[in-house]
């Protein structure tokens, strides 16, 4: 059994796509997934399985919410090695990195759409793009940031969901454990 972390984007955000925790660990357990454990209510999962392709686990993540819950939502599955690489390849000091943000990207994003957002630049934002993420850091807090999660999915053209440094320090824990 591998333990694998999926990241699932937009549910429980301000009434949509509502998945109670429980009902979410009960359906996934039914589809075959072990040990199923969720880390509150954004779409966060630590569990086990023997599937050793991610994309079937995310296929069968993804059927399983749209069966039980009627819904699509696009879910991303990482392994551990793969989440904790990510988090230490942060670009920012240690101080900016507890206050920042990780966008995972669900895909790579093409590279002249990178070079062309690259190019932006707003006032206390940073941000690095890489194949698989976008390290952002805004000195105002995320609030109120014009990089949002939003933005990105927009301007590279690919799905992406955002965790905070909290968010993935317990992540990290979880799925260490």
């Amino acid at each position: 059994m591998k333990t694998y972390i999926a990241l699932l984007r937009g549910i429980n955000v301000s009434g949509q796509k509502k998945i109670p925790m429980d009902e979410l660990r009960e359906s996934l357990s039914n589809s075959g997934l072990e040990n199923v454990q969720t880390y509150i209510q954004s779409g966060n999962m630590i569990f086990q399985s023997s599937e050793e392709k991610k994309s079937d686990l995310e296929t069968k993540i993804h059927n399983a919410i749209k069966s039980y819950f009627g819904f699509d939502v696009p879910v991303l599955v990482l392994t551990p090695d793969k989440l904790n690489e990510i988090f230490n390849n942060s670009p920012f000091p240690q101080s900016e990195k507890e206050k920042s943000y990780f966008m995972f990207l669900y895909e790579k994003p093409d590279e002249t759409l990178v070079s062309e957002v690259s190019q932006l630049n707003y006032p206390n934002e940073e941000f690095i793009i890489t194949d698989n993420s976008v390290y952002f850091y805004c000195a105002t807090g995320y609030g109120k940031a014009k990089c949002s999660n939003n933005f990105f999915e927009r301007k590279l053209k690919v799905t992406a969901t955002a965790r905070n440094y909290k968010t993935m320090v317990k992540l990290l824990s979880l799925s260490a454990e």
